[in-house]
């Protein structure tokens, strides 16, 4: 009976016979995930990048190949914003509304993807694989922090409307847990599994607990493997996710020098320190956690944006990595592939004005 327990949660579903028999999934090797660039606090500290600067790839990526018809005309995008969603931090929000939201996104994996997205399994998948297909034109460039705002909203917005989600968002202050992401809350079986070390051989280890123990389908990279859902934590990477780094982010007056700094800073040290699934750049959604790091990394974004009203309002700097780069303007458009409406930069510049309608509870 105890192998019993286990198996479920380290195997994919095959039927046979009318009977569910499992098919062993292994957890991949690290290296076939990679990982995310860095820069250290110190280099932050001193306005510097990383020694080759962003990644130059002029790869267009298929970003533009998924556009809709523009949310974005002048009579369909509200005003103002009078009544809006509070996102609470993980600690403020209640085991009632943990349960239910970890259950809203175990029933997005349940559901049959839409058939756009293939080889995505589930409609949770059609998530990831858009974020897979989008790259590398959300990284490495201005666009990162939008794209990734507007990609959240999006991902709550499925989860309201096609699995009943109808409680406050939450987000994680990861400063809290900075160097101890492990004994978190958030990694127990109640909620998103456990964040296993590295194994003996230097691997990552498939989590067995919570609700996310099923075959994941895409990844890692731009293929498309099945592999569980592995994790390989590394604290000292996690204490990097620190208030000192985030506030030296947001000490940066530029949008552009902020949005580097955030992004090779405490996001990609997140990222890397859950580790496998996690540090992989592409496929990284397919841990669900993926989105509570993100919410963090949005909720630092608003908090330099509150500093002064201007940014909310203008933006600068750069739409892709070319050389020269195609600037980003107020006028930019955000794909999501048609999960939900293109807009444009304007109408998620500012949570509280726009097509978004929500803050953070600090």
């Amino acid at each position: 009976m105890r192998c019993s327990l286990v198996l479920p949660a380290l195997l994919g579903a095959t039927a046979i016979s009318g009977a569910v028999i499992e098919k062993l999934v292994k957890a991949l090797p690290l290296a076939q995930f990679g990982s995310f660039q860095t820069i250290s606090l110190e280099q932050a500290k001193k306005g510097e990048d990383l020694p080759n600067g962003f990644n130059t790839t002029t790869v267009p990526g298929n970003e533009v190949a998924f556009k809709t018809a523009a949310l974005s005309t002048a009579g369909s995008v509200a005003a103002t914003c009078t009544n809006p969603n509070v996102r609470y931090e993980w600690r403020q929000y209640s085991a009632s509304d943990r349960a239910a939201f970890v259950d809203a996104i175990a029933c997005l994996i349940s559901k049959p993807p839409s058939g756009k997205w293939a080889p995505a399994k589930n409609r949770y998948e059609d998530l990831v694989r858009v974020h897979q297909l989008y790259m590398p034109n959300i990284h490495g460039n201005d666009k990162f922090l939008l794209w990734h705002r507007y990609f959240i909203w999006t991902f709550e917005q499925i989860l309201r409307a096609e699995c009943g989600f109808n409680r406050a968002f939450p987000w994680w202050d990861e400063t809290l847990d900075a160097g101890k992401f492990a004994a978190s809350t958030i990694f127990t079986s109640a909620y998103f599994g456990s964040l296993p070390a590295k194994g003996t051989n230097g691997q990552g280890a498939c989590v067995t607990t919570g609700k996310f123990t099923g075959t994941l389908h895409l990844g890692p990279g731009s293929d498309n493997v099945d592999h569980c859902l592995s994790r390989a934590v590394d604290e000292s990477l996690t204490a990097q996710c620190n208030q000192g780094f985030v506030d030296t982010c947001n000490s940066r007056t530029n949008f552009h020098d902020m949005a580097s700094c955030a992004e090779l800073g405490p996001h990609a040290y997140g990222h890397n320190g859950i580790g496998s699934v996690m540090s992989d750049v592409s496929a990284s959604p397919g841990d669900p956690v993926f989105f509570l790091h993100h919410l963090f990394i949005d909720r630092n974004f608003r908090i330099w944006q509150n500093a002064d009203a201007s940014r909310k309002t203008s933006i600068s700097g750069c739409a892709d990595a070319k050389s020269p780069c195609t600037p980003l303007t107020l006028d930019t458009m955000v794909y999501v592939g048609g999960l939900r409406p293109d807009v444009r930069v304007r109408d998620i510049l500012d949570t509280m004005n726009g097509v978004m309608c929500y803050r953070y509870t600090y």
